[in-house]
């Protein structure tokens, strides 16, 4: 029952952001999930539903470097990594989907590594 109520709170807070971003191929959607070990980050053209670029603490560069954690750190090194990559196919300017998570954190240094990387919110 509590489990019901925690998963329609959680959809509620994700449907109330996705409902104001949205992905467009001149602005894409930079959309980022984090679980208690990893976390991912896409670059998502919603117009075609294709994924431009994408990074995590899974991918084989990064997960080198990190050694298995997922701290702030972590989120700051997949930020620039997938802000480098956006910038190599030709993405300069996103629109930053935080999910259901608040702007702190992890999320939050993720959103910041990537405009220092170059990339536009």
């Amino acid at each position: 029952m509590r489990i019901d109520r925690i998963r329609k709170a959680t959809l509620r807070r994700k449907y109330h952001v996705r409902k104001k971003v949205s992905g467009t191929p001149d602005r894409p959607r930079l959309s980022i999930f984090r679980s208690n070990r990893h976390i991912y980050v896409q670059i998502i053209d919603d117009v075609a539903g294709a994924t431009l670029a994408s990074a995590s603490t899974r991918t084989q560069g990064l997960r080198d470097q990190l050694h298995g954690s997922c701290n702030k750190k972590a989120a700051s090194m997949v930020g620039e990594a997938v802000a480098k990559q956006a910038l190599g196919v030709g993405i300069k300017c996103v629109c930053f989907d935080r999910n259901r998570y608040k702007f702190h954190g992890r999320a939050k240094s993720l959103a910041e590594a990537a405009r220092k990387a170059g990339l536009v919110f």
